[in-house]
């Protein structure tokens, strides 16, 4: 049984999709895994898990409501291109300064990149444009999402490998949200500790945007990759 807080929100009715989207990934187990949601969320609803026993040779996690209905999925996944570089200082600042959610946001209580999420509410990850296809920002995660062994948890991790690329996307311009994403946490992130983010707009496909994000320290360990495919939506089936 699991319940996604209406903390861990992206649009103010249903779960932030990284968040989500690492819950499954960390059930599954695998070092790299590949979630896919397939409705919105619910907040604060008990769910459960289902998962394809061994014998069936299934590598499948399934997350549902009580009425049997699929909220996603999770498999073991590979990458399909190569990470995002490491950002510079300076692209970090930059990027920071050029966040377009600090005057247009489609979801500003977002647990990860939301402007209206206070200090240990939400992460506060603001990543704006550092060139024509990337973003960056410098981030430290705050001491409330630490855990008794000193890291933030795998699914705050994903939350944070979330919404660079969408912003990648432009969020601003093209109102979408999180539909598949394939992630590795390298080495959970530490409250307090300086990191830089980014994300890179790969490619465009109809409705769905294809991004990849990562995660660093300061002085470039990588910590966390990802890639997703983000689908364009009408901003008002979500508010």
């Amino acid at each position: 049984m699991v319940t996604i807080p209406a903390q861990f929100n992206g649009p103010v009715r249903s779960g932030n999709g990284g968040y989500v989207c690492g819950l499954l990934g960390h059930e599954h187990g695998a070092q790299i895994s590949t979630s896919t949601l397939r409705q919105p969320p619910p907040l604060d609803t008990p769910l459960t898990w289902e998962r394809d026993s061994a014998d069936s040779g299934g590598d499948e996690v399934r997350l549902v409501t009580a009425g049997g209905g699929l909220i996603g999925t999770a498999v073991t996944g590979s990458f399909d291109r190569e990470p995002v570089p490491c950002p510079t200082e300076a692209e970090a600042a930059a990027g920071h300064a050029a966040y377009p959610g600090f005057h247009t946001h489609p979801f500003d209580h977002c647990f990860t990149c939301g402007t209206k999420r206070g200090e240990g509410e939400g992460l506060r990850l603001f990543a704006g444009p550092c060139d024509d296809d990337r973003t960056a920002t410098a981030w430290s995660p705050h001491e409330a999402f630490g855990q008794p062994d000193g890291t933030v948890t795998v699914p705050v991790a994903w939350a944070a490998l979330d919404c660079p690329g969408g912003w990648a996307a432009d969020f601003s311009q093209y109102p979408m949200v999180l539909g598949r994403m394939t992630a590795e946490v390298v080495r959970p992130p530490r409250p307090g500790e300086d990191l830089l983010a980014t994300g890179r707009l790969d490619r465009l496909e109809g409705r769905k945007f294809l991004t990849s994000t990562a995660l660093y320290t300061r002085d470039g360990e990588l910590l966390g990759r990802a890639e997703q495919v983000w689908i364009k939506i009408e901003i008002a089936d979500f508010s």
